[in-house]
């Protein structure tokens, strides 16, 4: 089953999170669904906090770490733009 392709927003995201985190990697290879943590990009709770202060300095959507959906909303690129989308004050 094909993926579904990546929006604009979720392009922009992948490309914030590789920036962000010095990732080693094209944008383009970064799968929407994949998973950010574990066996996915392989981030970790540094990797989340990094990622929590550029979001907010960007989009002004604060992640906070006693969010009890953290796990959703971190669980993709896909799920984190959704997140972002829904929340953003602009």
């Amino acid at each position: 089953m094909a993926e579904n392709p990546p929006s604009p927003s979720e392009t922009e995201i992948a490309a914030l999170i590789v920036e962000t985190l010095q990732l080693d990697m094209p944008v383009s290879t970064i799968e929407m669904d994949a998973p950010l943590f574990g066996d996915g990009l392989g981030l970790d709770s540094i990797d989340a906090l990094e990622l929590s202060l550029a979001i907010k300095r960007q989009y002004g959507v604060e992640l906070r770490s006693d969010n009890a959906d953290k796990v959703d909303i971190f669980r993709s690129v896909r799920s984190l733009t959704h997140y972002i989308a829904a929340h953003s004050p602009s």
